[in-house]
C-alpha cells in the first residue's frame, strides 16, 4: 500500500466537494449545510482570484483524503501564516497515518513559504483528532474563541446605518 500527496488540480473539484460533504456529515451538520458547488470551489481554488489551495492524498492511486488551506496574516509577526480550513480522511482510510502525513506536508509548505505559524480549529468533541494534533506538537489556544457572523446576521449587520 502506498500513499502519495499532491496539489489538487481542476479535475479534483468533484472529489473535493464529495469530501466536504462527507466532512459535514461527520461533523453532524444539518442536511443542506454545504452550500459549495463545483463552480464555487473551482473559482476559489483555480479562478483568476483564487483564495485557497488544496492537497489530495491518494492511497494506491485512489483519493483517500484532502486538505484545503489558505494564507492569513499576523500583524504581530508581520508575516503570513498558513490556515488549514478543512482536513478530511475518508472513513475507510482512517488509521493509516494519512491525516498526519497531510499535516506534515502542510507544515513543510508553511516552512517553505516562510509562514510565521500554521493554524486550524478542531471541534471540542473530536478527541481522536485532538490527540493526533497534540502528539505532533500542536498546542491548544484555550484563551481564544472563534467568533463567526453569517447568514441573516451578517446581512443585517452590514446593512445597518452608521
Amino acid at each position: 500500500m502506498s500513499l502519495s500527496i499532491r496539489s489538487a488540480t481542476r479535475n479534483d473539484v468533484s472529489t473535493i466537494l464529495r469530501f466536504v460533504e462527507e466532512l459535514a456529515a461527520f461533523e453532524k451538520a444539518p442536511a443542506g449545510a454545504v452550500k459549495a458547488t463545483p463552480e464555487r470551489l473551482h473559482d476559489a481554488l483555480f479562478g483568476e482570484h483564487a483564495v485557497a489551495e488544496a492537497l489530495i492524498a491518494e492511497w494506491d492511486g485512489d483519493p483517500a483524503a484532502f486538505a484545503l488551506f489558505f494564507h492569513n496574516f499576523s500583524t504581530w509577526e508581520g508575516r503570513k501564516g498558513l490556515y488549514l480550513e478543512d482536513l478530511y480522511v475518508g472513513e475507510a482510510m482512517r488509521g493509516h497515518g494519512i491525516g498526519s502525513a497531510l499535516l506534515k506536508r502542510l507544515a513543510e509548505i508553511a516552512v517553505e513559504r516562510d509562514c510565521a505559524r500554521f493554524e486550524w480549529v478542531v471541534l471540542d468533541w473530536n478527541e481522536s483528532a485532538i490527540r493526533v494534533y497534540e502528539h505532533i506538537g500542536a498546542k491548544m489556544q484555550p484563551e481564544w474563541r472563534v467568533m463567526r457572523m453569517e447568514g441573516d446576521a451578517l446581512t443585517e449587520f452590514a446593512s445597518t446605518a452608521r
